[in-house]
């Protein structure tokens, strides 16, 4: 193997320069040229393609972001689109492809070597954490990190006023990042897509009130942006009512999105460790002849899965974490007796 790509792909996360760096350097040290598309599949299809050299990702490991661009691009899974990127990879005589990136990027590249044989190896790179085959992904620690920093400031004027404050962090189908965070935080709950069906006004404000008879002075919630059922806007009016029925009179509500704050940053030294090594076995699997699989980081072990693997089992994941750490706060459909 004498040529092969790395490309970051999809929503961006800190660690992703690590990885690369990861990649460029094992590749190097096997006397492999590596090669970059920019923007990920939209470079690819587009062709604009360039060598990646050592000097390119000298002081990077610590940037977040990615040196190499990214985009969401649909149309990759289009066959005239994702033919034209691989007539771009033959004509650059590359061999293989290394793809940095969550669960869309990532069947991408499960979608190139089904249809071309191409060898192909998955980075996970998603804050969501919603990848099936590792226990993190480059970039949750960092987005916790940044989460539980943010959190901590607001709870300081949550107390000062005594308020609620509803937290949205990133999640669209995943609430590893609410859950997780919330448990850092010490919030009283997390609010997840997982548990929408489950949820209950009335257990939600039961929650509360029983939080602020325990002498609490404020309350913090972590939601997660895909536990959208209800609006902020029916959930203050729910929680309003209900805790004002049961003699809360003045009720002070604030919701907060902590937005794509969570996305940026320099990537904490786990980030750094885990992208670093993650690159660096990309490229081992490449040249032991694997492909079609995503290395991953499990029981602190680096592995592989097969990439048809990827999307299965995580909402169990998330599921067996709130019961070990939630489970006495869960949201049941069924409606609580109110606090006396």
């Amino acid at each position: 193997m004498k040529k092969i790509m790395v490309i970051t792909s999809g929503g961006d996360a800190p660690g992703m320069n690590a990885a690369i760096r990861g990649v460029l350097r094992e590749a190097s040290f096997n006397d492999i040229q590596v090669y970059a598309a920019y923007e990920g599949y939209k470079g690819l299809a587009e062709g604009n393609i360039l060598p990646l050299r050592n000097h390119d990702i000298a002081g990077t490991l610590q940037l977040g972001g990615t040196i190499l661009g990214t985009a969401r691009y649909p149309q990759f899974q289009e066959k005239p689109y994702m033919t034209k990127a691989y007539r771009n990879l033959q004509e650059s005589e590359i061999e293989a492809l290394i793809v940095i990136g969550g669960n869309g990027s990532l069947s991408g590249a499960h979608d190139l070597h089904t249809a071309f044989g191409l060898p192909v190896v998955g980075v996970p790179a998603s804050i969501d954490n919603d990848l099936s085959g590792t226990d993190m992904a480059i970039g949750v620690d960092t987005a916790l990190n940044t989460i539980v920093y943010n959190v901590d400031k607001i709870r300081d004027t949550a107390a000062s006023h005594g308020r609620i404050f509803v937290i949205e962090v990133m999640g669209r189908d995943c609430g590893y990042l609410a859950l997780n965070s919330a448990i850092s935080c010490g919030a009283i709950t997390a609010l997840i897509p997982e548990l929408q069906d489950e949820f209950s006004p009335d257990a939600f404000g039961n929650l509360v009130h029983k939080a602020f008879q325990r002498s609490k002075k404020h309350a913090i919630v972590i939601k997660a942006e895909g536990f959208n059922r209800h609006s902020d806007a029916a959930l203050k009016d729910m929680l309003t009512a209900y805790l004002q029925e049961r003699g809360m009179e003045r009720v002070s509500m604030r919701f907060t999105n902590l937005g794509h704050i969570q996305r940026g940053g320099a990537p904490t030294s786990f980030d750094r460790l885990l992208a670093s090594k993650l690159g660096i076995h990309a490229v081992r699997n490449l040249l032991a002849g694997k492909s079609d699989i995503m290395v991953g980081l499990v029981k602190n072990t680096i592995t592989s899965c097969p990439l048809t693997e990827i999307g299965k089992g995580k909402r169990d994941r998330v599921l067996a974490l709130y019961e070990e750490y939630m489970h006495h706060e869960i949201m049941m459909s069924k409606k609580l007796t109110p606090s006396s």
